[in-house]
């Protein structure tokens, strides 16, 4: 792995058009730290899907309102995990009242899907208030050795 990785963190304003960014840079950095290509897609998906879900249902769409992205390898000498923060500036929400998106009456549903995607593709996933405002999302990716 390359060493001398540096923290990311970007704030972008609650538009869609700031996605193929948040994609590209994602998607670096996972190549940065060393994530192999398949870890590399999986990851770079559940940052944009983070991202969409901060931006819509957070911020409610509100482009005055930011999303904030950080992405840290740990730890800081020989990164063996990737940890990638979403925080939005929204009311926030209990991620308990979800629903399953498994359960009869909400496979057909258009919607609904993001966050069990989120945490079918990395490695832990968890959902809580911000100190700052907002939800935040921390995800954690395993840097495996290829």
């Amino acid at each position: 792995m390359p060493c001398g990785f540096q923290d990311v963190h970007l704030e972008i304003h609650s538009t869609i058009d700031a996605l193929d960014l948040v994609q590209a840079v994602a998607e670096h950095v996972a190549r940065r730290v060393g994530l192999d290509e398949e870890s590399l897609h999986w990851t770079s998906m559940a940052v944009r899907e983070t991202v969409i879900n901060a931006i819509i249902h957070g911020n409610k769409s509100d482009p005055t309102k930011l999303v904030f992205i950080d992405f840290t390898a740990t730890p800081e000498s020989a990164p063996a995990d990737l940890i990638v923060c979403v925080r939005d500036q929204g009311p926030g929400f209990d991620p308990e009242q979800i629903n399953d998106p498994l359960a009869a009456e909400n496979v057909l549903r258009s919607s609904g899907r993001g966050i069990f995607l989120i945490k079918q593709f990395m490695d832990e996933v968890s959902i809580a208030r911000s100190h700052e405002g907002g939800t935040e999302v921390r995800m954690r990716k395993h840097i495996r050795a290829s």
